[in-house]
């Protein structure tokens, strides 16, 4: 039996974070941001949270924070991801679905190991 373990302290932080968002999920935000100009975009952070031990943090944002890194997925979508967030996101894909009357936001997550019954959190 082998174990795999995931330090994301050693991961490069100058490294891009390669995270992208689907077609869906660039309408939701396209739409969100038409209505509030004053943004410039949507920023993805995790935090420590929830039961399996990180949870993703998404906010519309007027600005950068020092160390994000920008992500022009479209023309008029732009996504920051926080510089201590990007050892856990790293490939991951946001998308955005509807399942009959709820709409939710999705994270495809290649570095995600656990993830809790609600979708709220993951572990790596």
């Amino acid at each position: 039996m082998t174990i795999e373990t995931y330090e994301p302290q050693t991961y490069d932080p100058s490294a891009a974070a390669d995270v992208s968002m689907t077609e869906a999920a660039i309408k939701h935000v396209r739409k969100q941001l038409e209505k509030n100009p004053q943004m410039a975009g949507v920023r993805l952070a995790v935090k420590k949270s929830g039961c399996s031990g990180f949870k993703y943090d998404v906010e519309f944002v007027e600005s950068a924070d020092e160390g994000d890194e920008v992500i022009q997925v479209a023309d008029d979508v732009t996504l920051f991801v926080a510089a201590d967030a990007r050892a856990y996101v790293r490939g991951t894909e946001i998308d955005y679905t509807r399942e009959g009357l709820n709409s939710i936001i999705k994270f495809n997550n290649p570095n995600a190991k656990d993830l809790c019954g609600c979708g709220e959190s993951f572990s790596v």
